[in-house]
């Protein structure tokens, strides 16, 4: 969606909104983490996020891989900075080519600054010399589909500090084709409300949009207001510099500074503020708090779909997914990011593509070893395990090799009978309560338009010792509300579905629309998500050493245990999966495991748990 009909629409509604400015990172680690952050600063509910552009293009390959991350497997509405610094026109067009492909329709155009080596700007030969003549260019060589933005200096920049002069030339960044404005940083916020008015007075009417520097250190606040040459209003001197050798104090007045700052602006009827995070968190998360900001309760982040939407080129219409990727969205999205066409309304029409294959960038487990073993331990029994899910549950632990994220609020309802699940040594990885038509904008398990109601059947996905697959296979054949999966890792599936077919596990009634049934159970997508799976606790395994008792140990169950998933096909029923397992628990759980050292010591043969 074009961020000027967001802008327009929050003007509106008279509903507050907000979006964040990130940058490529220089290392592969830098990238990574990033990448996290973004992924947790999307529960906050940006509008959109925007990636720059390095002067000279340098990361501009990094910058469109970002982008497509950010808009497929995130799902976050992205604008692509692009700079005519050192930038040929085969560069710019390979650069809006990538974003296309990516799905991106919002780019900023901007002149750019000069490269470090470079005291002055220079036009590059072959490029833009101005930014309204890239504007110009975008808008001739792909129409519509781009939404274009434009920078705005409210007070002048380094190289023209006239201020009429500067409207000028945002005029005609306008009238070239520029659809919104994103100013440079300020802090005093009537140099701002003054320089929109002049704007106006110009006839320069589309979206403007203030950019807003949270305050991290009293250093780095210098250092950005003498970088931008913005003024410091004296009664923010006064409040910040007797803190400013304490951090943690800095950004707690610097939180209410920005914040009042912010107020001004949406009391003036501008609706929209665009932080400049610099790639950090804290600070731009006190600031929307302090402004209320942030979902809540009584106010809950609002979702199309009970999973997170990829905004990647093809996939905007894709509102069908299997539940077993639940807490691996990103994984799903590289699986499945070759396929033609994807399901939109129902799953059978897209089943034939294969799953993209496991070894992947992206598909197996994340973390170095030593980060794996500090969150999960050493385990030497199942009981180990069955502690470090059980702790996953109890939100003391934010991951499990088969959760990327930490457990959701949608399980509090079935919380305590997952924990005694696990306590007994049945593995959970995924589940969804029943839920019986609550309205869409249900704080925890709502979606879809306003004024509809959703529904969604108990679903328990789970690792199952061999010892007592029989008797819980037993149980469910007995109870006709009931359908499984069962399967090894070498294969050797069992199941009493009907057929091959989906089976609807998440549904919603809307006004004036079809019934959507975005969550679907079926066998060719659990097939795929068994390797997968399965890849995931070898991988876990191998985070210890080959001799170690906690290889042996995760290697085993990987090796003999079942995967599991059970549909209750009576939505009204709360606890209908959970009385299955009355009485039922995994022998042994507390029997050691040897690693080699320990049995070579001994002189027998390594311990190997039951088939």
């Amino acid at each position: 969606m074009h961020i000027s009909q967001k802008l327009q629409e929050a003007e509106r509604s008279g509903r507050s909104t907000f979006s964040f400015e990130f940058f490529p990172p220089k290392t592969a680690q830098g990238v990574q983490n990033l990448y996290d952050r973004m992924d947790r600063m999307h529960g906050l509910g940006p509008s959109f996020v925007d990636l720059t552009w390095g002067a000279g293009g340098r990361l501009s390959h990094l910058t469109c891989e970002m982008v497509n991350v950010a808009q497929s497997v995130y799902g976050l509405e992205t604008c692509m900075h692009l700079t005519c610094t050192d930038m040929e026109k085969g560069k710019v067009d390979e650069a809006l080519r990538e974003a296309y492909n990516a799905g991106c329709t919002n780019i900023l155009a901007l002149r750019g600054d000069p490269p470090r080596e470079k005291e002055k700007w220079v036009a590059t030969e072959g490029g833009f010399r101005y930014a309204k003549d890239l504007v110009r260019y975008i808008r001739e060589k792909y129409g519509d589909h781009f939404d274009i933005g434009v920078a705005g200096y409210p007070e002048g920049m380094e190289d023209q500090q006239d201020p009429e002069e500067l409207l000028d030339h945002l005029k005609q960044k306008i009238d070239a084709g520029g659809t919104f404005i994103v100013t440079q940083m300020f802090y005093d916020v009537d140099i701002f409300l003054s320089w929109v008015t002049q704007c106006r007075a110009r006839g320069i009417n589309v979206p403007i949009v203030p950019g807003i520097m949270p305050i991290q250190t009293h250093a780095a606040f210098l250092r950005r207001a003498n970088w931008s040459k913005c003024r410091i209003p004296p009664a923010w001197t006064e409040a910040m510099d007797p803190v400013k050798n304490d951090d943690a104090a800095v950004r707690e007045v610097g939180k209410g500074l920005v914040a009042e700052m912010c107020r001004k602006i949406l009391d003036a009827g501008i609706m929209h503020l665009h932080f400049y995070t610099m790639n950090l968190a804290q600070a731009t998360r006190m600031v929307l708090e302090e402004l209320e900001m942030t979902p809540s309760g009584d106010s809950p982040l609002k979702q199309p779909l009970p999973w997170r939407q990829s905004l990647g080129l093809k996939r905007r219409g894709e509102n069908v997914r299997p539940i077993f990727w639940r807490n691996r969205n990103k994984s799903y999205v590289l699986r499945t990011q070759d396929w033609d066409e994807f399901p939109n309304g129902r799953w059978g029409d897209s089943r034939s593509p294969a799953f993209g294959e496991l070894d992947a960038y992206g598909i197996g487990l994340k973390g170095s070893n030593e980060r794996n073993i500090k969150l999960w331990g050493q385990p030497r029994t199942v009981r180990d395990i069955a502690h470090t899910f059980m702790q996953y549950l109890e939100k003391t632990l934010d991951s499990l090799p088969w959760s990327d994220s930490p457990i959701t609020g949608e399980a509090d309802a079935i919380r305590s009978d997952l924990v005694d699940l696990n306590r007994r040594g049945f593995l959970t990885i995924n589940s969804q309560p029943a839920v019986d038509g609550v309205k869409s904008s249900h704080p925890v398990h709502g979606w879809g338009p306003p004024n509809g109601y959703v529904y969604q059947k108990a679903y328990l996905e789970l690792f199952v010792s061999p010892d007592v697959i029989a008797e819980l296979i037993a149980r469910i054949e007995g109870q006709s509300d009931l359908t499984y999966y069962a399967v090894k890792k070498t294969g050797d599936l069992q199941t009493n579905a009907p057929g091959d077919g989906p089976n609807a596990v998440t549904w919603g009634v809307f006004p004036g629309k079809e019934i959507v049934q975005p969550t679907i159970v079926e066998t060719i997508s659990f097939l795929a998500w068994k390797d997968e799976a399965y890849r995931l606790g070898t991988d876990w395994a191998h985070c210890h050493s080959a001799p170690s008792a906690s290889r042996h140990l995760i290697e085993s169950m990987m090796d003999t245990w079942y995967l599991v998933n059970i549909v209750h096909n009576d939505f009204h029923e709360t606890r209908g999966l959970f009385s299955l397992f009355e009485g039922m628990e995994v022998p042994d759980m507390d029997r050691a495991f040897e690693g080699k050292a320990e049995t070579m010591a001994n002189g027998v043969a390594p311990e190997r748990l039951p088939n």
